[in-house]
């Protein structure tokens, strides 16, 4: 009962800190939006020309779709993104009202949506580039009895439905489509046609089938003339990751690169596993600072801070630990130069300060793009990047576990063994389902993993500091045979068996996430055969080094005196909670919840010390 009351509260807990989940409890209303102008973007410049009416019934559906924005844009955070984007839907209602020219109210659409996008964090790319193959094959299940085998919207379950299925070899329509348009209307549906939502679909399957539908509108002259471009790199930073290709149109490109463009970017939407790995992190990291500093000059001072926010924890700590094996101090340079570029927006510094921030932090990025690109992740680099994660991840909870189980050991108590056991299995599993929740059902943003960990550090901290003092209380021979003639014989109180079995919960649980984050990200830079072997390899040596450690520390500490026992146990918990304190304040430093300062002093994450105040 008490184990259940525990569970609950913590998991309340997360999901207070966690906005993201509490978000999605119903239909997240930014998603919504930003598909809404899709549609509307795309359909009605064929609804007028010339100031009239020629097709009443598509025209009538948007005036229709435009009246419903204002209670969505309602829906977003308060501040002053959310009142320009109310002052935007009303000049796209206008606009619409007025039947200005189709080129016009796309353009109004396409403001729309990236401020929502900066305004709400809300993901616009896969966490890894999609299978086309499997694309393909989802196609062939769903959706070739409406649009037909080639996609030209001449399927036999689609005679007869009005508006037609979409045809996907319609350059003019398919032109002023994003990828990620097509990924929300797989995921959503679009109101009152024959397309319905495909939620059933995992977030990865949807963006599969939302890259093959998109490939469809080019030729292969024009890939393989892309695929040239792309070697050429003149153009590449037009395109520097998964996020801005999924949210380009081939018009948009075609404005800034002509056919060039449109060819690099047909090249990459058939083959976006080039943009896969440590460096498009970096690019996308440079990409959103961009962002963040034209948000700051525009005035957008609390947007610009949440994008400098996302550039860290979204784009940057993914390629972390790839970048940590080639320079450790490249890595501190950059933690500790984009937390003074935050410091600065939050504090709406002069704008040559921010400018001068945003400088120095490009320039690591650009040493960092170079060390990456100039050094393959051969397979014994695999094998040490994936043991060194999770020894760095895992020891802590060891340490934890160790200690809790050598005490209960020491005290004959092994019945009390399964709460342990069972605090650290519920973590692991729950860990799982989290990470398998921000795969197939929403994307948890890097702030809000961020605010995950400090939560649960915070938590840990003050359970260990309990357990803690209450081993520090048994370490004269009176108290402990006090102990002992109460418990041996009888149940453990029931506040300490919540303490057990939530200290091996949290300590568990707060590395599983970040372990398998950082795990995902060195997978993408693995090369497939030899490299994916070694990857394993290093699990595996990981696992049986944390388990040969722990048993050491299980036989070393059974056999240490009885006040040294208690004494070294009570310092290890001391210890650690200290270490965790560190960590937990850093991470909500990192997600924006608390200010930082940055001191001129070394980092020594290990022991739990960030030179931050």
């Amino acid at each position: 009962m008490l184990l259940r009351h525990f569970l609950s509260l913590l998991f309340a807990a997360l999901l207070l800190a966690n906005p993201v989940h509490a978000a999605n409890a119903e239909k997240d209303p930014a998603a919504e939006l930003v598909h809404l102008l899709a549609y509307i973007g795309v359909d009605y410049p064929g609804t007028v020309e010339n100031g009239r009416i020629v097709n009443p019934d598509e025209y009538s559906e948007q005036e229709e779709f435009v009246q419903r924005i204002p209670a969505l844009v309602a829906k977003l955070p308060e501040g002053e993104g959310r009142e320009e984007l109310d002052r935007l839907g009303r000049q796209l209602a206008q606009a619409i009202r007025e039947k200005a020219p189709g080129p016009e109210v796309t353009k109004l659409t396409e403001i729309m949506q990236q401020r929502i996008i900066a305004l709400t964090g809300i993901a616009t790319a896969p966490r890894r580039p999609p299978s086309l193959a499997q694309g393909q094959a989802l196609y062939a299940t769903h959706c070739v009895a409406c649009h037909g085998v080639n996609g030209r919207g001449d399927g036999p379950a689609g005679a007869g439905l009005e508006p037609p299925p979409s045809n996907f070899h319609d350059r003019e329509r398919q032109f002023v489509r994003s990828l990620y348009g097509l990924y929300n209307t797989i995921t959503l549906g679009v109101n009152g046609t024959g397309m319905r939502a495909y939620s059933e679909l995992s977030s990865q399957e949807r963006w599969a089938l939302a890259f093959h539908v998109g490939s469809l509108p080019f030729s292969r002259e024009e890939i393989a003339r892309g695929k040239t471009l792309y070697a050429d790199g003149r153009l590449n930073d037009l395109i520097p990751d998964l996020a801005t290709l999924t949210r380009l149109t081939p018009e948009q490109i075609h404005t800034h690169a002509g056919d060039d463009g449109v060819a690099l970017l047909a090249y990459l939407r058939n083959h976006p596993e080039v943009l896969g790995g440590g460096a498009s992190a970096l690019n996308k990291a440079q990409g959103l600072l961009d962002q963040s500093l034209a948000a700051y000059e525009a005035g957008r001072y609390e947007e610009a801070y949440r994008i400098a926010v996302s550039a860290y924890l979204d784009a940057f700590e993914t390629a972390e630990a790839g970048l940590r094996n080639l320079d450790a101090k490249l890595v501190n340079a950059v933690e500790r130069d984009m937390s003074a570029y935050r410091a600065a927006i939050k504090e709406r510094a002069p704008l040559t300060v921010v400018k001068e921030r945003h400088a120095a932090v490009s320039r690591l990025l650009d040493e960092g793009r170079e060390k990456i690109a100039g050094t393959a992740l051969t397979p014994a680099m695999t094998y040490v990047s994936a043991l060194v994660i999770l020894l760095r991840e895992g020891l802590e909870a060891l340490l934890v576990l160790a200690a809790i189980i050598a005490l209960l050991i020491k005290a004959e108590r092994r019945d009390a063994l399964p709460w342990v056991h069972l605090g650290w299995a519920s973590a692991l599993i729950l860990g799982g389902v989290t990470w398998w929740f921000s795969q197939y059902v929403v994307a948890i943003s890097g702030a809000s993993r961020e605010v995950t960990e400090g939560v649960t550090a915070l938590l840990a901290t003050a359970i260990l500091l309990y357990v803690g003092f209450w081993l520090h209380s048994k370490t004269h021979a009176r108290s402990w045979q006090r102990f002992l003639q109460e418990k041996i014989h009888g149940a453990l109180q029931g506040r300490t068996l919540w303490a057990l079995t939530g200290i091996a919960f949290l300590a568990v649980y707060r590395e599983v996430f970040e372990t398998v984050l950082f795990l995902e990200a060195l997978n993408q830079q693995t090369a497939t055969g030899e490299g994916e072997r070694m990857l394993w390899w290093g699990l595996i040596s990981g696992v049986s080094l944390l388990l040969l450690l722990a048993w050491i520390l299980l036989k070393t500490s059974l056999r240490l005196p009885l006040r040294l026992f208690f004494n070294v146990n009570a310092f290890i918990l001391f210890i650690l909670a200290i270490i965790f304190t560190g960590h937990g304040i850093s991470a909500l430093q990192e997600a924006g919840y608390i200010d930082a300062r940055h001191l001129n002093l070394p980092t020594f994450d290990w022991v739990g010390f960030y030179p931050t105040v």
